[in-house]
Formats: structure tokens, sequence, C-alpha cells
């Protein structure tokens, strides 16, 4: 009795069903998420996948000017012609297209889809890249996606660059520029003194540190942060990091162990796609006005020659977290 008389006094109890409502509807709840969510709610029920993978959520989650972008390229007609706008997002997401007579690669960021970049060599300001005797352009077909790569055969002055508007890029976001680059095994002169690097727009705030090219590689996923070990000896050890050992020359291996006081100092990671890719700054995009991106790397003041290293170009995508 008392049960009863206090389901009339709070009235009848109602479990809300969300997958009573319209397709469309369902639709517009998940295109307000995030790729990642439209793909995980495809596993709560048929209607929630039917309109998970619906054009009307993918075509939210594309850039608005995606088709003009794939029109640039040779590849257009085949990136248009697939059957849906989720397998559109993730071929974007999975195979970078060439664009601009192959002067710009262009790809998704597949987390969030973002706009993402990778300029190449050729479109970069290299001092001393038109002399055959201090740099060359060469082809690597089965390793880059472009025509042509540059080649480091012998500098003292180290000084690149890259421009690009930010109008192409997407707006309200932070982005990261990273150098896609690789070794020759008897490449030289990239383990002394750190290269200073800055990223910024012309005018406005510029973001400057210091990276070393040739320090120690960390695998992707892979955290800086070492931990010691146990040994079998009752003594500890830690990883202070890996290198290669070409054997060509005979070189000295210097090992330095301190505080870690230069947080800025960025470190290589070997990418996916066999390169390596050492972050040189990060900057907001507005999106408010139409800016001009600016990326620097320079070292000039060692006095000790260089060699060996192979650049791909510099690439800007937005950053994590």
């Amino acid at each position: 009795m008392e049960e009863e008389r206090e389901g009339k006094r709070n009235g009848p109890h109602f479990v809300a069903d969300i997958s009573v409502l319209p397709e469309g509807c369902i639709s517009n709840i998940v295109s307000l998420t995030c790729p990642k969510d439209a793909c995980r709610a495809c596993a709560v029920s048929p209607i929630f996948r039917a309109a998970a993978e619906s054009n009307a959520v993918w075509e939210r989650f594309l850039p608005s000017d995606y088709q003009a972008i794939i029109a640039r390229s040779s590849s257009s007609s085949e990136s248009l012609n697939l059957s849906s706008k989720k397998q559109i997002y993730l071929s974007l997401s999975d195979k970078p297209i060439l664009i601009d007579d192959s002067k710009k690669s262009f790809f998704l960021d597949k987390s969030s889809g973002k706009k993402c970049y990778l300029l190449p060599a050729r479109e970069m300001s290299i001092v001393w890249s038109c002399t055959p005797r201090y740099w060359r352009w060469i082809s690597l077909p089965e390793e880059s996606r472009f025509p042509e790569v540059a080649e480091l055969l012998l500098v003292w002055w180290f000084e690149i660059s890259g421009k690009m508007s930010t109008s192409i890029l997407s707006p309200k976001t932070h982005y990261a520029a990273y150098l896609v680059y690789k070794f020759r095994s008897r490449a030289h002169g990239f383990r002394g003194p750190p290269f200073k690097a800055s990223v910024g727009t012309i005018g406005g705030e510029v973001y400057e540190q210091t990276v070393r090219l040739g320090l120690f590689v960390t695998e992707p996923n892979q955290q800086h942060t070492s931990r010691p070990k146990q040994r079998e000896d009752g003594w500890l050890e830690i990883g202070l990091g890996q290198f290669f050992n070409g054997g060509e020359e005979d070189d000295e291996l210097q090992i330095t162990l301190t505080e870690p006081n230069q947080q800025h100092t960025s470190r290589p990671k070997q990418r996916e796609d066999g390169w390596l890719e050492i972050e040189l700054g990060q900057f907001f995009n507005g999106g408010e006005e139409d800016d001009e991106l600016q990326i620097t790397l320079m070292e000039i003041e060692a006095g000790e020659t260089k060699s060996g290293l192979i650049v791909e170009g510099i690439e800007i995508r937005p950053t994590k977290g």
C-alpha cells in the first residue's frame, strides 16, 4: 500500500529510448560529435549505425571546400567517385593526395577532420640549394610522395624555410610544424650544437625552440621518459637513448646525462612511412585573417660541416590534445 501511494504521489516513471527518434534526427546528433564518436555509435544499434554512416554525418566532418581541394589533384576523379562521404573522409585521411601540380600534399587528420599539408622541399627556400656542390635534387619514388627531395652534400651554413597562407588551414585550430627528413648512413654534423627553429606568422607571435635532428630517435607512440630497471647483478639501469652505427666511419660516440632544464628542445621521432620527423614549433590559426605562416630552421654558428641529410618537406598538422 505504501509503495502504491508513493507511485501515485510521484507519478509514472518513463524511460526515454533515443532509438525511437527518426534517423535524420539521430544523424544530426551524431554529426555534432567527432569522427571517432560516430564510429563508436555504429555499435549502439542498427538505426544508429545507419545514421552514423550516413552522408549527412560525414559531410559535416569533411572540410566545406573539400571538393575544390580534391579538384586540384590529378586523382580527383578517383577520390570524388567513392560511393559515400565516409569513404571519401577515410581516403583523405589514409591516402594523402598531391595537389597544385605536386606543390603540396593534402590530407585530413583522421581523429578531427582538420586540414593537413606537407610542403615539399622544392617549394621551400633552402640556402645554397641552387649550387650542385652543396645540395642536389634526387628522386626517391619508393620512399617519397613527391617527384623530388633535397639531399645535402656539404654546407657550413644551414638554413631552410617555408611559407604558407593560413587561409588554407582549418580555423580555430592549434597546429604544429614538422620537418620530415632522413639521413644517409654517412651523415655528419648533426650531433653538435642544437639547431634553431621558429614558427609563426609574419608580424605576429613567433614560437622559437631548439631542435636536435641527430639526437636519438623515438619510435612511434614512444614517450621520451626512460624509467630505471632492476638488473640481475643488483644494480639499476636506465636507457639513455639509441643510435645506429653505420660502420663506414670511425665516429666518436658521445653520451651525456643532464637535468631536463631545456624543455623546449625537440627530438626526432620515427614515422610510420619510414621518414623521421621533428617538431619545429606550434601556432594557433584563428582563421579571422589571411596571415602568412613562416617556418625556419637554421644552424650558422658552429662552423661545422654538415652532410647526408635528405629533406622531404615540412608538414603542418593539428596538435594532439
